[in-house]
Order: C-alpha cells, then sequence, then structure tokens
C-alpha cells in the first residue's frame, strides 16, 4: 500500500487535533520546493513567533539549534501548493493501486475520486505545516496571527525540535523508502511525533495562552464547517486522526511515566513499532510483532499475475477493516472489532491482479496471542464476511458479488482469509495453504 499512514496519500500527513475542534497538519517531503507565500516582515508576528519558539523550547526541555525559517501562506497560496506540489507525484497509477487495494478490504468504493478527494481535503483542513526538507515552517492565514495561528505554530514548532534533536530521516529512519518496507513502524513512528506534539501543544495553551487566544479560538470553532472532511468514509477520517489522538493518548501515558524523559527515550533507544503498541500503551515496548512468511503467490498462480502490494494491516487496520467498511451494513459493532483485533500478534498480507484479466486476489495470513484470542478473531471474520458476502455456502466459501472469500485455521493461534474474484482462483489458493 502506498503509505504514509496506511491507505493514505503518502507525501501528506493531516492532524486533526481536539484543542478546541481546530486543523493542523505536520508535512515532510523528500522533495526540496520553495514557496511564494505571505510574508512575516510584521514585527509583532515575528516577535510572537519568537516568544512561543522560547516558551515552547524551554517547557518542551529541546534548545534549537538553528534558525527556523517561518512563513505565513493565504488559504488560496495552500491551494496552489496542494494542487502543484503535494499531489503532483501522485498519478493515476497510484490512484488506481489505492482504490484496489481500499476496495478490496472493503473500505473504499470501486469509483471513490481518491485524488479529487484529497486535492479538496487538504486545501479545507490544512491550517500549518512543517517542511522536514525545507526545515521550515508555514501557518495558514487570511486574518493575521491570533490564537489558531499562535497554537498552531506552537504544534509545528515542536516538530522542528524533535528534527533537529531526533533527525527524522537519520537516527528516526522515517522516510518513505522504510515506511514502504515496515509500514506498522512508520505508523508508531508518525503517532510518536503527533502525540508529543500535540500534547506539548497543549500544555503550551494551558499554560501560556492568553484570553485573547481563547476567545479566537472560541470564535474560529463557532464558525468553522468542514463539508469535505464530514463527507469522507468513516475508513478515511479514522485513519487521518489516528496518529494525533491515539498518538495523543499514547505520549501521555509516557509523561505520566516519566516526563518529557520517557518520551525522549521513545524517539532514541525505545521506539515503538507497531500500532498495537500505540493503541495500548501497557504493550510498550515489550510486546513485538511476529509477522508470518507468506508463500509465492505467483508461483502458485502462474506467470500471468503479478503482485499489486504486500504489507502488514496491524490490529489498527484490521479493526477498521471488520467496523469501518464503506457499507454500513457490512459493519461490526465497534465493541466487538475493538475485541477481535485487540489480540493481534503479527500478519501480513499480499494481493495479487491477473494482467491480462485484471482478476484480484489476496492472501493475508494473520497471528493472535492466544489461542482464545484467534478464535474471537475468527468468530468476527467469520460474521464479518456474512454480512458482506452473505451466508457461508456448504463447501466453506462465501460468494458476494465481487469477491468469494473463505477463513481457513492453520494452528491454534493463526488462520488465513482468503480472497479472490475467480472461484478457481480460490480453490488454488485455498490449496496452497492446505499444502
Amino acid at each position: 500500500m502506498n503509505k504514509k499512514t496506511r491507505f493514505i496519500l503518502a507525501l501528506i500527513i493531516v492532524l486533526i487535533l481536539s484543542v478546541s475542534i481546530f486543523f493542523i497538519i505536520r508535512l515532510s517531503r523528500n522533495t526540496v520546493f520553495i514557496y511564494e507565500t505571505s510574508s512575516t516582515n510584521d514585527p509583532s508576528i515575528s516577535a510572537g513567533m519568537d516568544e512561543i519558539e522560547e516558551q515552547v523550547s524551554q517547557f518542551r526541555g529541546l534548545n534549537i539549534e538553528s534558525v527556523v525559517p517561518r512563513q505565513l501562506m493565504t488559504r488560496d497560496e495552500l491551494n496552489q501548493v496542494v494542487l502543484n506540489d503535494f499531489l503532483e507525484d501522485y498519478s493515476a497509477e497510484d490512484e488506481e493501486k489505492d482504490i484496489l487495494l481500499m476496495s478490496l478490504f472493503g473500505l473504499l468504493p470501486a469509483d471513490f475520486p481518491l485524488r479529487d478527494f484529497y486535492l479538496k481535503m487538504y486545501g479545507e483542513q490544512i491550517a500549518g505545516f512543517y517542511d522536514a526538507e525545507q526545515k521550515a515552517m508555514f501557518i495558514i492565514s487570511d486574518s493575521g496571527f491570533g490564537g489558531m495561528e499562535r497554537s498552531t505554530y506552537a504544534h509545528e514548532f515542536v516538530h522542528a525540535l524533535q528534527d533537529e534533536h531526533f533527525d527524522f530521516e537519520g537516527k528516526l529512519g522515517y522516510t518513505d523508502e522504510s515506511c514502504a518496507e515496515d509500514s506498522e513502524r512508520c505508523m508508531a513512528i508518525q503517532s510518536l511525533l503527533e502525540g508529543d506534539a500535540t500534547l506539548t501543544q497543549q500544555l503550551w495553551f494551558q499554560n501560556y495562552s492568553t484570553k485573547q487566544d481563547l476567545q479566537d479560538l472560541q470564535a474560529y470553532t463557532s464558525s468553522f464547517s468542514s463539508p469535505v472532511y464530514d463527507s469522507a468514509p468513516d475508513s478515511i477520517k479514522e485513519s487521518l486522526t489516528f496518529p494525533y489522538l491515539y498518538g495523543g493518548t499514547f505520549v501521555q501515558s509516557l509523561y505520566a511515566r516519566g516526563g518529557f524523559d520517557a518520551i525522549d527515550t521513545a524517539f532514541t533507544t525505545l521506539q515503538p513499532v507497531s500500532s498495537e503498541q500505540i493503541m495500548h500503551p501497557s504493550r510498550y515496548p515489550d510486546d513485538l510483532p511476529d509477522n508470518p512468511t507468506l508463500p509465492d503467490l505467483q508461483s502458485t498462480l502462474g506467470g500471468d499475475w503479478e503482485e499489486v502490494d504486500n504489507d502488514v494491516l496491524g490490529e489498527w487496520y484490521i479493526y477498521l477493516i471488520l467496523a469501518k467498511s464503506f457499507d454500513q451494513q457490512h459493519r461490526l459493532f465497534d465493541s466487538l472489532a475493538l475485541d477481535a483485533a485487540e489480540g493481534w500478534g503479527g500478519d501480513a498480507y499480499s494481493v495479487v491482479k491477473n494482467k491480462h484479466t485484471g482478476e484480484q486476489a489476496a492472501y493475508i495470513a494473520m497471528n493472535w496471542d492466544t489461542a482464545a484470542d484467534s478464535d474471537a478473531a475468527f468468530r468476527a471474520f467469520s460474521d464479518y464476511s456474512n454480512l458482506r458476502f452473505g451466508m457461508m455456502k456448504a463447501d466453506g466459501f462465501w460468494k458476494g458479488e465481487d469477491y468469494s472469500s473463505t477463513l481457513i485455521k492453520t494452528s491454534s493461534t493463526s488462520f488465513v482469509w482468503l480472497m479472490a474474484q475467480d472461484r478457481v482462483t480460490l480453490q488454488s489458493l485455498k490449496a496452497l495453504v492446505e499444502d
């Protein structure tokens, strides 16, 4: 999958914060580009930024050793950046692949206009971002530097501190390449980054905000609307918020254990490695994933087949599949889906496609912590399959409109989930499991 976060456009990370109800983004890119933006020559704005940097740096316990360029950017300028830079490398082939994967797992309709949605959503949502390549901060503003912009600036400056002290690309290994190799670790690091920035922003607001800041935010939230975000499929909305809501809770747990020293340790010597650790802070750092090895599907199915993607779903995306299908009639209750996903021990999947017919198939192997966890998850996937594909047939297969599917127990703590558009292909994959 083209991930950062999972199933989401790899070059941009959207943050939806709950300090009041406002929206912020932290962006890192691997391509250098220069923005034409509004100036920050206003002495009062520059002084306000300087003050926030000093407060955040002192509060967070990380000194800034170099000057970080900062600019104000109007909403119109942002829209041009989204169109010309953020989505420049997101090709029609990338969009087709992402839609294929998300629709296969039931998270999007097959005709969803994903690129157009990203374009509109980022233009609506972004309030500021840190560019890790330029080492610069950009705050979106059409009306000065009030409470909304000041709070956004506090958040983005935390990312500048993180990058200088913990080195996103070098020491953290937080790059597009590393995320493609280990998306679960990437998601965990992203959650650490955003959770830290969110917590520090909230603490800054509690300690340093003014009465005018609060009034500005109240005015902002009373007038803000988000029709694009509100109309998004639930799987996308949940994915966008994960690093900041769950990441915020994870970082708060570290802060409760040992203050910012414990958070710094998570950046350096005990980095989180999975969405499971982020969702369940008590399992950090000792509960490590045990991801199974997959068979070679291309050799089994023949030379007409090519692999579209291989990766790990992780606990979070297993929950999304079970609970946040784009078709609400296919969903399990949230509580059931969360309980079923919680016993996750590791997984791996491969999605393949026939180069001539366009037929798709998927092999998903899942490990669980205990036999009871495996049984609970197996029941949940069986219930989900009944909802999505119709009741199981006598031969142990589900036959839906687009896919046939089956579940196969491979041990007391593991099972395989197979999907294919053609029944013969599904039989071949089943034989591969049973061999």
